[in-house]
C-alpha cells in the first residue's frame, strides 16, 4: 500500500478564517519524492483512496511548530491503513504564533481539532471510508495539552481561569509525546478522560519535563488505561522527524538532540510504537 497525499482548508466560523490541513492516506497509487515544504516525502498526490474503511488519526503540533514535521509518524500510519489529518494550528505555528501564551490559543487548539474532524468527515474525497467513531488524537508538546482537552480534560490557564472546551465523544486513543501538561494542575482536571494512552517523554526534556507526564499518571480515573516510557537520551524536539541534512545546525535547535542521540534511528522504531498501540485500539 502506498501514501496519497491532498490538502484541504478547515473553516473556523467562530474566527472567520480558514488553516490548511495536510491529509495522508491509503492508495494503490505508486508514490515518488515529492517536495512537501521544505521536506521531500514519498507520497502520491491527490491519489484516490484506496477501497476500504479507515481510522482516523489527527496529529496536532507542537506550539509555534508545524504539521509537516510529523510526517515519519503520519506516512507510517497511513501506509498501515490510517486516514492522518495534520491540522496546522492558527496563530500558535512556525509562520504565525501571535497567540502563543494566550488563553484564546488554549481555547482555540481543542477546537481546530474538532473541526478537523468534521471536516474530513463531510468531504467528499473521505466520506465513505473514513471511520470518524474510531479516531485517535496524537500530541506533541502543546498537542498533548489539545489532544486531553479533546478527549475530556478540563484545562485552567496560567491564571487559574477555566478554560472553556468541548471534548468530542468520537476519540477513542490519545498518543502523547513529551505533552504540555500543567494546565491540568487540579486533581479532578482529567477525570473524564477514559480513554488508552500511550504517553512517551524523553529523559532531557527542559520544556515538558517529566513531572508534567506524571500528572496524566496521577489524574486519570484508570491509571492501567496508561502505556508510559521515558525514551533515554532523548529531547523535548527528538519527537520531531529528522530534518535534511542542509537543515541541520546547532542553530536550528528543532533539529538538535541531547548528545549521543540518534534520531534518525528513533524514527524507523517511534512510528511502529505507535502503529502498535494503535491497532489494538481502532482495529
Amino acid at each position: 500500500m502506498f501514501v496519497g497525499c491532498h490538502t484541504i482548508l478547515i473553516k473556523d466560523e467562530t474566527k472567520s478564517i480558514t488553516s490548511p490541513a495536510l491529509i495522508l492516506y491509503p492508495t494503490d497509487i505508486p508514490s515518488k519524492p515529492t517536495m512537501l515544504g521544505s521536506f521531500e516525502v514519498d507520497v502520491s498526490t491527490d491519489a484516490p483512496v484506496a477501497q476500504g474503511r479507515f481510522p482516523l488519526i489527527v496529529i496536532s503540533h507542537g506550539g509555534g511548530g508545524s504539521h509537516l514535521v510529523y510526517r515519519t509518524i503520519g506516512t507510517h500510519l497511513a501506509k498501515n491503513g490510517y486516514i492522518v489529518a495534520m491540522p496546522e494550528h492558527p496563530g500558535n505555528n512556525r509562520s504565525n504564533n501571535e497567540l502563543e501564551g494566550t488563553h484564546e490559543n488554549l481555547v482555540n487548539r481543542p477546537r481546530h481539532i474538532r473541526l478537523t474532524i468534521d471536516a474530513i468527515s463531510s468531504d467528499a474525497r473521505y466520506h465513505d471510508c473514513v471511520q470518524v467513531a474510531s479516531t485517535a488524537i496524537i500530541g506533541h508538546s502543546m498537542g498533548g495539552y489539545t489532544a486531553l482537552a479533546v478527549a475530556g480534560g478540563i484545562p485552567w490557564s496560567k491564571t487559574r481561569e477555566r478554560v472553556d472546551v468541548v471534548s468530542d465523544p468520537r476519540v477513542r486513543a490519545l498518543v502523547l509525546l513529551a505533552p504540555a501538561t500543567a494546565f491540568y494542575y487540579p486533581e479532578d482536571s482529567l477525570r473524564n478522560v477514559t480513554v488508552p494512552i500511550l504517553m512517551l517523554v524523553a529523559e532531557h526534556d527542559d520544556i515538558t519535563p517529566r513531572w508534567q507526564a506524571e500528572l496524566v499518571l496521577d489524574r486519570v480515573p484508570d491509571r492501567t488505561q496508561v502505556t508510559f516510557r521515558v525514551i533515554e537520551n532523548a529531547g523535548h524536539l527528538s519527537f520531531l522527524s529528522p530534518f535534511p541534512l542542509h537543515m541541520r545546525n546547532a542553530k536550528f535547535l528543532p533539529s538538535t538532540d541531547p548528545n549521543g542521540f540518534d534520531r534518525e534511528k528513533f524514527h524507523e522504531q517511534l512510528p511502529a510504537e505507535i502503529l502498535s498501540f494503535l491497532d489494538k485500539q481502532l482495529k
